[in-house]
């Protein structure tokens, strides 16, 4: 008897559609409904931490093994684990990279191991783009982007793809070479924006219909006073806005509130902590907006919260269908498991 892997390295996955953006938003979406649904196993995250607090992780970093099963039309099982270095930078390296292993749902074994660094940004960026698609003023035209890494970028992809209405973006970084650095590169690819650096966020909060949180923030860097009728304040990583940004908030939606409130360091979940709000107050998942069990906006003047903790199922839905075009297509390198 003998059982093979399939190795696909980065530039496979790239060319096997882990950099498409349109797709990955349709994996997103369907991990998101079969998620409603129940058609997941999601345990969570196991978090590998440096350091003695949470705080600590954006300095030391992290390792989180994150493991999972999707139904559907994905039926697979696998795991997710990605290294989170903070100061990588500083070496020329990535902060994050990721490798998936997709396992057989059937026999449990492992039948692909995949670069996941691509993935991990493009399904973050998607899921953005669903909350931007569902939750965002149809008729968007600006948009601040608070953190100009990695992030930021596939952010951007994602609500070009579902807000084409979009004309200006605000850039703020705490450091000036990377909103430089990033506009460069970002004119390039959609000379049709205008892109402005700003020196505060406050600056392109008070004119932006979409506000996109990707930073390494441990206190507020967005204020709810700064906030216009209408926009979508979008809280994607840590504690990034203040909580009157969440009392100025006509809904509280999220990508899934158990998971946030286990993670405990965004702007709601501590609100939460401090019973300041209840479950009762968060209005909607994206599952079930997608499934129209809930409503998204309602109308232009709501200014919506909109806060995400990510998970690795995204990934296993991503990886698995660059794993089967692998499959037809004869890219990648089998290895020998069993022999």
């Amino acid at each position: 008897m003998s059982e093979n892997i399939l190795f696909l390295n980065n530039k496979e996955m790239a060319e096997l559609g882990a950099a498409n953006m349109h797709a990955v938003i349709h994996d997103v979406e369907r991990t998101y409904e079969l998620m409603q649904q129940g058609d997941v196993i999601n345990p969570g995250k196991c978090v590998l931490r440096w350091g003695k607090t949470v705080e600590d992780e954006n300095t030391y970093g992290r390792i989180n093994a994150m493991p999972g099963y999707i139904g559907g039309e994905y039926d697979m099982a696998g795991i997710k684990w990605i290294g989170s270095g903070p100061q990588n930078y500083k070496k020329g390296l990535p902060r994050a990279s990721v490798t998936v292993i997709l396992n057989d749902p059937d026999t449990k074994l492992p039948i692909c191991v995949a670069d996941g660094t691509q993935v991990s940004a493009m399904r973050t960026g998607a899921s953005g783009g669903v909350a931007m698609r569902l939750l965002a003023k149809e008729n968007a035209e600006a948009i601040t982007m608070c953190g100009a890494g990695a992030q930021a970028r596939t952010q951007l992809q994602a609500a070009v793809s579902v807000r084409p209405s979009l004309k200006t973006v605000y850039v703020y970084d705490i450091r000036p070479e990377s909103t430089a650095k990033y506009i460069e590169e970002m004119k390039a690819l959609y000379p049709q924006l205008s892109f402005v650096p700003i020196d505060t966020a406050e600056e392109g909060v008070r004119k932006s219909d979409i506000v996109d949180c990707v930073t390494l923030a441990s206190e507020p860097i967005i204020m709810g006073k700064w906030l216009r009728p209408g926009t979508l304040l979008m809280n994607m990583s840590d504690f990034e806005a203040d909580y009157e940004c969440i009392r100025r908030s006509a809904k509280i939606c999220v990508d899934n509130w158990e998971a946030i409130k286990h993670r405990m360091i965004s702007t709601a979940a501590l609100m939460w902590r401090d019973g300041l709000i209840t479950d009762d107050d968060i209005h909607a998942s994206l599952g079930q907006i997608l499934l129209s069990e809930k409503c998204g906006r309602e109308n232009d003047e709501e200014i919506i919260y909109f806060n995400a903790v990510g998970s690795g199922i995204m990934d296993i839905a991503v990886v698995t269908r660059c794993y089967r075009q692998a499959l037809r297509t004869g890219k990648g390198t089998v290895v020998p498991y069993w022999v």
